[in-house]
């Protein structure tokens, strides 16, 4: 089968087969390995990417279900040589250790705070639960992302 779709503003022509996973389509056919392969079931974020604005699991998600879709992948973010604000923040605050949750993070908490300028302590806990990280204490992330949100406050991110 045949789609298309963009992908961190490109647009991309593929033929696929029917059961291919965005992951899949991401790592394997465009050679972008921001988001990880971890459970796929759907429980960690590892591979979350955003799909029309929307955190999605590119693990269970097929690629025929982006057709005609907005992509962003991490490797999409940031403006040239100039980290997006949330991956700014990330830094900033030390919100990461091996950095293998990371992109899934920071997409997460882009489609968060795209859809709630300033988001609640709460609302970040809230929301972010879907991504897990094993390695840090979820707390630096957590500022990170009320970090970012004061520098985005309510701007088009």
């Amino acid at each position: 089968m045949s789609i298309q779709l963009t992908v961190n503003g490109r647009q991309v022509s593929l033929d696929i087969p029917p059961q291919l996973t965005l992951l899949d389509l991401l790592r394997d056919r465009l050679s972008l390995k921001g988001a990880k392969r971890s459970c796929d079931l759907q429980v960690c974020g590892a591979c979350t990417i955003l799909v029309n604005g929307m955190a999605v699991s590119a693990c269970t998600y097929l690629s025929y279900e982006a057709r005609g879709a907005e992509v962003l992948t991490i490797e999409g973010m940031a403006d040239g040589n100039t980290l997006h604000p949330i991956q700014q923040a990330f830094v900033d605050n030390g919100a990461f250790q091996c950095g293998f949750c990371t992109p899934g993070m920071i997409l997460a908490a882009k489609s968060l705070l795209d859809e709630v300028s300033w988001p609640s302590e709460e609302k970040v806990k809230e929301y972010m639960q879907g991504n897990i990280c094993r390695c840090t204490g979820y707390r630096k992330i957590l500022e990170a992302i009320l970090d970012a949100a004061g520098k985005i406050g309510g701007q088009a991110s």
